[in-house]
């Protein structure tokens, strides 16, 4: 079963991946586990201080060393005996992707740092820090929602998770491609019908047929994944 253990000084914004849709589900079926860390608990002062102006000047602060220190700690402690992956959230990190999703979901436990405010002290992350993961070339204002998007794709590629065991394999980018249009019932509506292709009951034409609109939207929304 996969371990996530979440660090962070908000921990009750994951009720919206443990109470809601699939991720509730598949932790429901025992697919993962998660455990919430918050970095007060390892302080010392009658404040629970966690953060800190920068050396050098400039605004905002900084989450401290020693409190994260102490929660990495403690987290390799628990199961230790289980590897653990760790990864901060961060806009300086690599781009996160459908094939790098796919390999975090191979793992059985990862660790997910969830800054705030200007960031942590660069010192955690060269001691405690796996890899530094982006979902997008923009700033938000902790790590907690990028780390609950990276759960959720990692969750719904967990055997079991879905209804379907191909609804994964036919998501967009799991073959490089984005994927094709969809369509349901009625067959006409507003004077638009369903494509021919679909309503032909010929499997190796409908398999055609979502291949080239793949490629076709894929040109036009996204060429740089055709050129990769």
């Amino acid at each position: 079963m996969l371990r996530f253990d979440v660090i962070s000084i908000f921990g009750e914004m994951f009720g919206a991946i443990t109470a809601q849709g699939v991720s509730a589900k598949a932790l429901e079926r025992g697919l993962y586990d998660l455990v919430l860390w918050n970095p007060r608990d390892f302080t010392h002062d009658k404040h629970r201080t966690i953060d800190d102006r920068p050396y050098g000047g400039g605004p905002g602060m900084v989450m401290m060393y020693e409190p994260l220190r102490d929660t990495f700690k403690a987290i390799d402690q628990a199961a230790a005996d289980v590897p653990n992956h760790r990864i901060y959230l961060s806009p300086q990190g690599k781009p996160l992707t459908q094939q790098k999703i796919e390999e975090l979901a191979a793992l059985p436990r990862i660790t997910l740092l969830c800054g705030r405010y200007e960031g942590v002290d660069e010192r955690v992350i060269e001691n405690f820090v796996d890899e530094e993961i982006a979902i997008g070339d923009f700033v938000v204002s902790g790590g907690e929602l990028p780390a609950m998007m990276l759960m959720d794709a990692v969750i719904r590629l967990q055997p079991g998770a879905l209804g379907h065991q191909d609804s994964a394999k036919q998501d967009s980018f799991s073959d490089g491609l984005l994927d094709c249009p969809h369509y349901t019932r009625p067959e006409i509506v507003d004077g638009m019908a369903v494509p021919a292709e679909l309503m032909s009951g010929h499997h190796a034409q409908i398999a055609k047929w979502r291949y080239e609109q793949q490629r076709q939207r894929t040109q036009v929304r996204r060429p740089d994944l055709l050129n990769n």
